[in-house]
């Protein structure tokens, strides 16, 4: 618990989000193949999911998959969705003793069925975690999000005068969820990707070079440390 020391254990964000990059650049750097990046990426998941609940964080949600993503090679969807199911069968015992919960955002129905199956089933196995929340976002968009959202409003007759930044919330796939206080991405990209679009208008941003299968514990923590050293005004 050392590494733990320097933090304040009051002011720990309740929910981190973060965008995982640089899975296929570490791999070109590495002379391997995209794949192994991607796997790469997967192994160190839990590792920062374990520091997360140990430091109190009670939801962690990554952008796994975007509504963008679908315009890379089938081949490279074909292995990352083979990952996913994979990744999720292993990793599931862990989860569950852990108290990993699995939640997911994003419309799902494009997935292959083997691996909306696996994700039905890795729900269920974990649907009694209470540590920490782990939300994967799967063909997943902010735009998309809320077009949806709007939808249902609609669909659901929702008067224009009674359309308030808190019903529109109940609509979004994060109503069950708090908005994210820390934004962390790898890789030294600048920009949200069209990721939590709604969810992020007040939440602190954390850039960092690192490639995501480099991304250690040590690295979170830092992150969280950052955050704390920073003073939360929100209009102030």
């Amino acid at each position: 618990m050392d590494q733990f020391v320097s933090l304040e254990q009051g002011n720990i964000p309740k929910h981190v989000a973060i965008i995982p990059d640089g899975n296929r650049r570490w791999a070109m750097k590495q002379n391997e193949r995209v794949s192994f990046g991607h796997k790469m990426g997967c192994d160190i998941l839990m590792d920062i999911v374990d520091t997360a609940s140990e430091i109190k964080v009670e939801y962690l949600t990554l952008y796994t998959f975007s509504t963008e993503n679908w315009r890379r090679s089938k081949v490279e969807i074909d292995a990352l969705m083979a990952l996913l199911a994979h990744y999720l069968t292993e990793q599931c015992p862990r989860m569950v003793e852990k108290g990993v919960q699995l939640l997911t955002i994003g419309d799902l129905n494009p997935l292959p069925d083997h691996v909306k199956q696996v994700i039905r089933n890795t729900k269920k196995a974990t649907k009694r975690g209470q540590k920490i929340r782990l939300t994967l976002a799967l063909n997943y968009g902010g735009r998309e999000e809320i077009c949806r959202a709007v939808r249902n409003m609609i669909n659901d007759k929702i008067n224009p005068s009674e359309v308030t930044e808190e019903n529109l919330s109940r609509y979004l796939d994060t109503a069950q969820i708090p908005d994210p206080e820390l934004l962390i991405r790898t890789s030294g990209e600048k920009r949200l990707s069209n990721y939590l679009l709604w969810q992020l208008s007040y939440t602190e941003l954390y850039l960092t070079e690192t490639l995501w299968p480099d991304f250690k514990p040590i690295d979170f923590l830092t992150a969280i440390k950052e955050y704390q050293c920073r003073e939360r005004r929100i209009g102030s």
